[in-house]
């Protein structure tokens, strides 16, 4: 109960980030089981036009939003803002459990300085949710080449109140994370490295977000941040009049969004309307990764297999890595197409999908993908 005097109660939420293939879904799907984390909202943010992630995560069907096509920044930052205040008056007028965090799961090439800027400095948003902590994971095999190839990995460490080291156990031993760890501690000083099986209690709920604690250059990036939407709104303003007729200020990819992410990355999407046999996806995929390699950012799929029917493959790939193919006992949907979404840099999509087609015996054509849907919170 609220009185004229009084606020609610600041509902806790968390920031769940880390480049691509860090392994957010799988620390999220382990958290959600926890009953620290029951009575959950988790909003999802995917890259790309088909998304998968939030086919993944595991039992909050009816506690989960999708945010789709594009980074949290810029468009998908007003998208978030429309989100979490319709949560607030879906909660405030009963329509809705009243939920008792919400946890966001940023996609892997999200800048966290624009949704750090939203929960810090909104008026209303700042009043309604307690910002209770950022959590980034790193690839330990894959992270000094992503920090160095990626300035929102950098941003992500930087960010983070909580960081947790993930796939340790690939790394031959302790000796070959020492630079790993040596340059997070850089980055990031004092911050302390969790294990990913490390309790819920210890990644949610922990106190609020102390800006103050964090380095300066993550209060130098959201400074940067605010001033920079003051110009976006006074200088865009004029020039989107007429353009858009829901009252976001939406722009293409151009010197904006540069800023954001390298366009030299692309995400797009494979589908395929007939099973596929296993050994047909295996040699796909196997000349795809030994003729691209490293430009393979990830590779998420849920696949239709000759071999299985009604139980669908879920591939998962990281840059050269591919992790054990899981056979699922029944589709996560009712869309039974098998669908690759794959994460890329420096490479031409067609090529990608001239490929994908002469495996299936097609004709290779440009085919749109479905539009991500939003899932009922």
């Amino acid at each position: 109960m609220t009185g004229p005097d009084t606020r609610p109660t600041p509902i806790p939420l968390t920031l769940l980030t880390g480049f691509l293939g860090a392994g957010k879904t799988t620390l999220l799907n382990r958290l959600l089981k926890d009953p620290a984390l029951a009575e959950t909202v988790v909003i999802v943010n995917e890259f790309g036009e088909v998304g998968l992630d939030h086919l993944m995560i595991e039992g909050v069907e009816e506690n989960m939003i999708l945010l789709a096509s594009g980074c949290l920044c810029c468009t998908i930052r007003d998208d978030l803002i429309v989100t979490l205040e319709d949560l607030l008056r879906r909660r405030d007028n009963g329509r809705i459990a009243p939920f008792q965090r919400v946890v966001i799961e940023t996609t892997g090439l999200a800048d966290p300085a624009p949704i750090l800027n939203v929960l810090i400095n909104h008026p209303y948003l700042a009043m309604r949710f307690k910002l209770d902590g950022v959590v980034t994971l790193v690839d330990a095999v894959n992270g000094m080449a992503t920090l160095d190839a990626h300035e929102e990995a950098v941003k992500q460490v930087v960010a983070a109140d909580r960081l947790i080291l993930t796939k340790a156990d690939l790394v031959a031993d302790e000796a070959g994370l020492a630079p790993l760890r040596d340059r997070l501690a850089a980055l990031n000083p004092g911050i302390i490295l969790l294990q990913p099986d490390a309790a819920a209690e210890a990644l949610v709920g922990s106190g609020l977000y102390d800006l103050a604690e964090r380095p300066q250059m993550l209060r130098q990036w959201l400074a940067d941040e605010a001033l920079d939407e003051v110009d976006h709104h006074h200088g865009h303003d004029h020039a989107h009049d007429g353009h858009h007729g829901h009252g976001h200020h939406h722009h293409g990819h151009d010197h904006h969004d540069v800023n954001r992410h390298d366009a030299s990355i692309r995400a797009f999407a494979l589908t395929a309307d007939a099973p596929i046999a296993q050994a047909t996806f295996d040699l796909f995929w196997t000349l795809l990764r030994s003729t691209h390699g490293p430009k393979l950012l990830r590779l998420k799929a849920l696949v239709n297999l000759a071999e299985h029917p009604g139980q669908p493959l879920l591939v998962h790939a990281v840059q050269q890595i591919l992790h054990p193919p899981l056979l699922l006992e029944a589709w996560p949907d009712a869309d039974h197409r098998s669908r690759l979404v794959l994460i890329v840099k420096d490479i031409d999509p067609s090529v990608v999908e001239r490929l994908w087609a002469a495996f299936l015996g097609q004709t290779p054509h440009a085919k749109a993908a479905a539009p991500s849907h939003k899932l009922t919170a």
